[in-house]
C-alpha cells in the first residue's frame, strides 16, 4: 500500500509540475537608443576625445549616462518613459583639456509594451523628432524611429562638424 500511495504522489507531482505554464518573458529586456558617430562625409567616424553625456531627470537633477567614453563609434543609451522629451548634455573634452557642450533634444512617443502578467511592465517608443545645438555636432537624424528591444541597428545619426 505504501508503494501504490508513494508513487501516486510521485505521478500527480509530476503531474503538476508539467500541468504548469511557462513564463515567455524576455530575457533581454533593455529598451535604449543606439546613437551612431559620423564625420562630414557621411563615414563612420571615431570620436577620439573624451565623451560624457549628462540628461535631466523628471524631478530636475541631472543623472550621468556616460562617464568619459574615449575612442566611440555609436554608443547605446536608455531612453526616459516619464518625459516626452528627453535632454541630453553631450559634453567633450579634447586633449588640451578645451571643453565643448552640446545639446541633444529627443521628442518621443512612449507605448505600453505588455507580454505578461508574470512579465515586468516596459514602454517601447517612437521617436519623432530631434534637434541639437551646433558647437560640434554638424546635424542630427533619425534613421530608425521604432526604439524596442532589438538593438541590431542604429536608431540616431550624429554628424560631426569637420574641424573638431
Amino acid at each position: 500500500m505504501r508503494k501504490v500511495a508513494a508513487a501516486l504522489f510521485f505521478f500527480l507531482l509530476f503531474g503538476l509540475l508539467l500541468s504548469c505554464s511557462t513564463i515567455d518573458c524576455p530575457t533581454q529586456t533593455n529598451v535604449m537608443v543606439r546613437y551612431g558617430f559620423y564625420d562630414a562625409a557621411g563615414r563612420v567616424d571615431t570620436l577620439r576625445d573624451t565623451l560624457s553625456i549628462w540628461s535631466k531627470r523628471k524631478n530636475g537633477t541631472d543623472t550621468l549616462l556616460l562617464n568619459r567614453g574615449v575612442n566611440k563609434t555609436a554608443l547605446e543609451l536608455y531612453i526616459s518613459y516619464q518625459h516626452p522629451e528627453d535632454v541630453l548634455f553631450f559634453s567633450v573634452t579634447d586633449t588640451n583639456k578645451v571643453v565643448t557642450l552640446d545639446t541633444v533634444w529627443v521628442k518621443k512617443d512612449d507605448i505600453p509594451h505588455f507580454e505578461s502578467v508574470d512579465c515586468a511592465a516596459h514602454f517601447f517608443h517612437t521617436l519623432t523628432a530631434v534637434r541639437s545645438s551646433h558647437h560640434l555636432i554638424d546635424t542630427i537624424a533619425i534613421v530608425n524611429p521604432t526604439v524596442n528591444y532589438d538593438t541590431s541597428g542604429q536608431h540616431l545619426h550624429i554628424r560631426f562638424k569637420a574641424h573638431r
